[in-house]
């Protein structure tokens, strides 16, 4: 039997993402775009280390590579860019990209400062395009699961919080000197923050008070590094809240979330790899996750999918993605994360509670 042929119908043009960054978040990100994300393909890579970008875009396809990322956002082929650089970049290239017309996916922190924030993201309104930070717990699935009964009211008035954020180790940081000033704040903690809005959501952190010390590596203590903290916030409901830290966990990466209310109680994150449980004559075991490329991997993808279909939408005129409750995180959810991350170095640094400010300089 001979073939009947069909002319195949056309489908939208697939978004055209370059990548500026080709570190360890980098390099997940633009594999998801090439292999995982539909709709979208790795146009280019843009890093100093054009060694390491040659690498990345050789196993991935991508045709185009540079060691400046303002080839990237010179390219007319290109309609966004991923920006996982180092985090004292990412206000900058926020600015530039939204300049040259490219929509903007953006690894947290957003910028390090308030007052760079806020010219960012005036860039960003004035180019129309579209941003979103890189806060994946939204889209895990345990955590949807917790926010969509959140939403239906089924604990009821949020009264208390927690968050907590525990990275996998062995005991000791690896190269602990070099990791930047007030990272567990900025770049760890800032995603609890992120995830205690969210589930409060309606309500605003209006003051924080933050201990945090050096119980991992406390020979580093005198040069300020930290590597536990715990910040308890306070809400405009009412609401108490407390999120904490710690860069080593010996048995896994451990992430969770949980809402105690006027009806119930909703909780999220797991600190095992599978629900599998192993009994044996030496007890009960069970696998957990060591990477946050494990743990999250589904959610990386997810938050790159709902970032390819909303500038999908923009660029072609369609509808953008929906949710039944809040999901993307944009520019305002980056500015109040960071608000009271700044607030936190500022209450360890003072030792007493610091109030919540958004405006830009504070």
């Amino acid at each position: 039997m001979a073939y009947i042929t069909q002319d195949p119908t056309p489908g939208p043009a697939p978004v055209r993402i370059g990548l500026i960054g080709s570190g360890w978040m980098g390099a997940f990100h633009a594999d998801s775009i090439a292999r995982r994300v539909p709709g979208a393909s790795l146009a280019a890579i843009a890093d100093p280390n054009v060694e390491s970008a040659q690498t990345l875009a050789g196993k991935l396809g991508a045709a185009k590579v540079t060691a400046s990322a303002e080839d990237i956002l010179a390219d007319r082929e290109i309609d966004a860019v991923i920006i996982a650089s180092p985090a004292r970049f990412h206000a900058s290239l926020i600015a530039q990209a939204a300049a040259a017309g490219k929509h903007v996916f953006c690894e947290k922190p957003a910028a390090q400062g308030l007052e760079e924030l806020g010219a960012a993201l005036t860039a960003v309104e004035q180019a129309g395009v579209h941003f979103q930070i890189g806060f994946n717990r939204r889209y895990a699935e345990d955590f949807q699961a917790a926010k969509r009964d959140l939403a239906a009211g089924v604990a009821g008035t949020p009264q208390l919080l927690r968050s907590l954020t525990r990275d996998p180790g062995t005991g000791s940081i690896p190269n602990a000197a070099r990791v930047p000033a007030w990272t567990i704040f900025l770049e760890t903690l800032i995603h609890d923050f992120d995830t205690l809005n969210w589930f409060n959501e309606g309500a605003e952190p209006v003051e924080v008070y933050a201990v945090a010390d050096a119980l991992v590596e406390p020979s580093l203590r005198e040069q300020g590094f930290l590597d536990t903290a715990v910040v308890t916030i306070r809400y405009s409901n009412g609401a108490i809240a407390v999120a904490e830290a710690n860069f080593s966990a010996l048995y896994g990466y451990d992430v969770r979330g949980e809402v105690f209310g006027s009806k119930g109680m909703v909780q999220a994150g797991r600190s095992t790899e599978t629900a599998a449980r192993r009994y044996t004559a030496e007890g009960l075991a069970a696998d957990t996750p060591r990477l946050n490329v494990e743990l999250f991997s589904q959610a990386y993808t997810d938050e790159l999918a709902d970032f390819a279909a909303a500038v999908r939408a923009k660029r072609d005129g369609g509808l953008p993605p929906s949710s039944a409750f809040t999901l993307t995180p944009v520019g305002a959810h980056a500015r109040r994360a960071l608000a009271m991350a700044l607030a936190c170095i500022e209450s360890v640094k003072s030792g007493a509670p610091v109030a919540v400010t958004e405006k830009a300089g504070v």
